[in-house]
């Protein structure tokens, strides 16, 4: 009893305890390791498993590294197996690869324990060529393991473009739509020169680059060869969903106050920090911006926001946008069988679907260097997640909305003219499928109701080349025994 009481007197009851069950844990440790099996499986007839046949990139451009492809090999053996070899058939492949942090083109001796997996990241980089269409690069990663062979294809397509770098345009220039142009950080049009765009092209921006036009812009697209503004990132961000949902991708276009004469026609304008902002010229003698058949969307900010300036834009959607969907600061602007619609994804959306100010005389006293506003919105559909105007009384101000379907549930009156109110158009779009369609459904209560005396030569067809019923629907689109919203 003397004998354990001096112990108990270096080693207090729990701190026996403690170690009585670290030493229980030692022995169920060493258990458990004598359960995992350290032998290889050298037979023949072992076979990998892999997350998939084919490691495809999207277009990648040449001269530019890719963001990595994931690959995960599996051991399904309840033993470890040991692979031989891991390399790309060609030697001279545009393809690389990472394996358990190391980079390379060839690995030898890769273990995977029993039941386990590694993962392989995969890169791609293409040498510009002089070619102007994208083009296929294929090649094999190939695995021998205890001499059997397997392997995975790996693909890419590459595109040449042309990059642009802080270019400023001082003279007439003609983009076409034989590559894809680049913008790294800024392309300016100078005063006194035309930047055209031909249908087809693809204008790419990117990180934080921005376009600014202070001489004249015409991009005029055509049905089936609209012209492109967005990022410059072709991948996916999940996997059946492209990175044009994601806003705030590059900044936007800008017109300057001195800039006039522009046209945006069948043009596909999207995943802005800003949008497509009109700088104020304080005057609308002069046409700032002729809009036809285009989609402006998914911004963080606004779509379009145009201040004491005259705009004019048919058959258009605008939509997405953190703010409001269209930004109108006195000026004269009219819109015909447009559709202004915002499922913004990403935040909070702030305001309604159409912002109007200084559209009142007594804002003359705030600002009065600036015409009011002179607007009308014929044969358009406003409706989306937020309100959609956010003067509900547009009484004493020159602004008229006529044969418009609206989210709010009013009545007609000066303003307001044989309006649809409180009904929903029955868009294709679904939000959560990240699905973005403003196409109407058969039994749209907007189809057939639009007046055909607001028709013009702009608006005889949609943005699909599609042409419009008489009466037209209301909105961007037209439905037509051939377009019934599944394109």
């Amino acid at each position: 009893m003397r004998y354990y009481n001096k112990i108990n007197n270096f080693f207090p009851i729990h701190i026996m305890r403690a170690l009585f069950f670290a030493f229980i844990a030692l022995i169920c440790a060493a258990a458990v390791q004598s359960c995992i099996s350290d032998d290889f499986n050298e037979s023949s007839a072992v076979r990998l498993r892999f997350s998939t046949d084919t490691v495809a990139f999207d277009t990648v451009f040449t001269d530019l590294g890719t963001p990595t492809a994931r690959l995960k090999v599996f051991n399904t053996d309840k033993k470890s197996i040991n692979i031989s070899s891991i390399r790309f058939k060609n030697s001279d492949s545009n393809f690389s690869m990472n394996v358990d942090g190391v980079s390379g083109r060839d690995f030898h001796d890769v273990e995977i324990r029993g039941g386990d997996s590694i993962f392989i990241f995969i890169a791609c980089f293409i040498p510009e060529t002089q070619t102007a269409k994208p083009f296929l690069i294929e090649d094999k990663l190939e695995f021998i393991t205890n001499g059997t062979e397997q392997s995975v294809v790996v693909e890419a397509y590459g595109q040449n473009v042309t990059r642009l770098r802080n270019t400023r345009i001082s003279s007439d220039v003609t983009f076409t739509a034989d590559r894809p142009y680049v913008v790294f950080d800024s392309l300016t049009v100078e005063r006194g020169a035309t930047l055209t765009i031909q249908p087809g092209a693809q204008i790419l921006f990117h990180d934080k680059a921005a376009m600014v036009v202070e001489g004249t812009l015409k991009a005029v697209g055509a049905p089936g060869k609209m012209i492109d503004f967005r990022g410059d990132r072709l991948d996916n961000v999940l996997p059946d969903v492209g990175y044009d949902i994601l806003a705030g991708q590059w900044r936007g276009i800008r017109f300057a106050s001195q800039s006039f004469d522009n046209e945006m026609s069948y043009v596909n304008m999207r995943s802005t920090k800003e949008g497509l902002r009109i700088d104020s010229c304080g005057s609308t003698d002069r046409s700032k911006l002729l809009l036809v058949n285009s989609w402006l969307h998914n911004s963080e900010s606004t779509a379009l926001q145009s201040k004491y300036a005259k705009v004019d834009a048919y058959g258009c959607v605008f939509s997405e946008a953190a703010g409001a969907a269209v930004n109108l600061y006195g000026g004269e602007h009219r819109f015909d069988q447009c559709t202004f619609s915002n499922y913004y994804l990403f935040s909070v959306i702030s305001d309604p679907l159409l912002c109007l100010y200084h559209l009142f005389p007594d804002d003359l006293s705030n600002n009065p260097a600036n015409p009011l506003m002179k607007a009308e919105f014929q044969n358009c559909i406003l409706y989306g997640l937020p309100g959609d105007i956010n003067c509900g009384d547009l009484t004493g101000a020159n602004v008229y909305l006529d044969y418009c379907l609206l989210k709010s549930n009013g009545n007609d009156d000066d303003n307001f003219r044989n309006c649809i109110w409180g009904e929903d158009p029955l868009f294709y779009t679904i939000r959560s499928d990240y699905y973005f369609n403003y196409r109407l459904q058969p039994d749209s209560p907007a189809i057939g109701k639009g007046n055909p005396a607001y028709l013009v030569p702009l608006t005889q067809t949609d943005m699909d080349g599609d042409s419009r019923l008489n009466p037209p629907s209301l909105g961007a689109y037209a439905l037509s025994p051939e377009n019934t919203g599944g394109k």
